[in-house]
């Protein structure tokens, strides 16, 4: 009998870096209350970018922070604001992008250490809570719009903004939309649902719309997939909370599965591509502040922020 996961290849994740103690306050904050059930919260780092000059980008929750780290592995805090970051993804002009769940689209100036609100309100409302974003080859940025919603709830939403500012809601009926991506022809964008423990394929038409969405992978146990990302052979790589990280081929079976013996249950909630040849990946373990890294056998999508 045919068993998809017999030949899964597992690999084993290794810590690059993690938050010094001068970064660390364990606290309750209006973000964690709500979010981890009145828990203190130390950090909740996500959100993991690389600029063209190797450095590292992440965001940090509940505090509002940007931290860069360097290729050496030392961080930098590059601003803090009144917002709660999600996720950054970087435009081609050097602008870090970020989906901010109490203030919608944000961008920072990397090198001025300054942010300002980009979009606020979709149809003169406001947002439930901008989670994640990715870019197209062409600009458009596609971002997630999660807040509360669940199974009980499906109403989170995916837009897309276009690079002339255009805004198109494309889906309104996600159970926590997370994670967003796009594949290497822009014809397909894949969409991570927390809540429903699935992973959406989203076909684009001729006309821009998506057509016959449908669910491209199935997940059971821990609490879903969070981050995502297309490699270069049309595959994704997953961040499933609780379970690991996963790379599945084209067809959506499963290759490798990394992890960490530290870190279980697995809190590897986003990931980026970076190294010489862009086939490592690197994790952000969202409670532990830690970034580890793992190597993969195919690299990583070309995006739009490193053309």
């Amino acid at each position: 009998m045919f068993n998809p996961f017999s030949d899964v290849t597992h690999v084993k994740a290794e810590v690059f870096t993690s938050m010094p103690a001068k970064f660390r306050d364990r606290r309750r904050t209006k973000w964690s209350d709500p979010n981890l059930q009145g828990k203190e919260v130390v950090c909740s780092i996500e959100g993991p970018s690389f600029d063209r000059e190797g450095n590292l980008f992440l965001v940090d929750t509940p505090f509002g922070r940007v931290f860069r780290i360097t290729p050496k592995g030392d961080w930098d805090l590059v601003v803090q604001y009144d917002g709660w970051p999600n996720g950054s993804k970087f435009h081609k002009d050097g602008r870090l992008f970020v989906a901010d769940y109490r203030n919608g689209i944000m961008v920072l100036d990397v090198k001025a250490g300054s942010i300002e609100p980009l979009l606020g309100t979709a149809y003169s409302e406001g947002f439930k809570g901008c989670n994640d974003l990715n870019f197209s080859s062409t600009g458009d940025l596609y971002f997630t719009d999660q807040g509360q919603t669940g199974i009980a709830d499906p109403t989170g939403r995916v837009f897309r903004m276009k690079p002339d500012g255009d805004l198109q809601r494309m889906i309104s009926n996600a159970p926590s939309p997370n994670g967003v991506t796009v594949n290497t022809t822009d014809k397909q964008v894949f969409l991570a649902v927390t809540r429903s423990q699935q992973v959406w394929r989203c076909p684009l038409m001729d006309d821009g719309q998506f057509s016959k969405v449908g669910v491209a992978i199935q997940f059971s146990g821990g609490v879903g997939p969070d981050g995502i990302e297309t490699d270069a052979e049309n595959g994704l790589v997953v961040c499933h909370l609780g379970t690991g990280v996963w790379r599945f081929d084209a067809n959506m079976l499963p290759t490798h599965l990394v992890y960490s013996d530290r870190h279980r249950p697995s809190h590897l909630a986003n990931l980026a591509f970076g190294g010489s040849d862009y086939k490592t990946i690197y994790m952000a373990d969202a409670q532990s502040g830690d970034v580890l890294t793992a190597a993969l056998p195919v690299a990583g999508k070309k995006i739009f922020g490193l053309q």
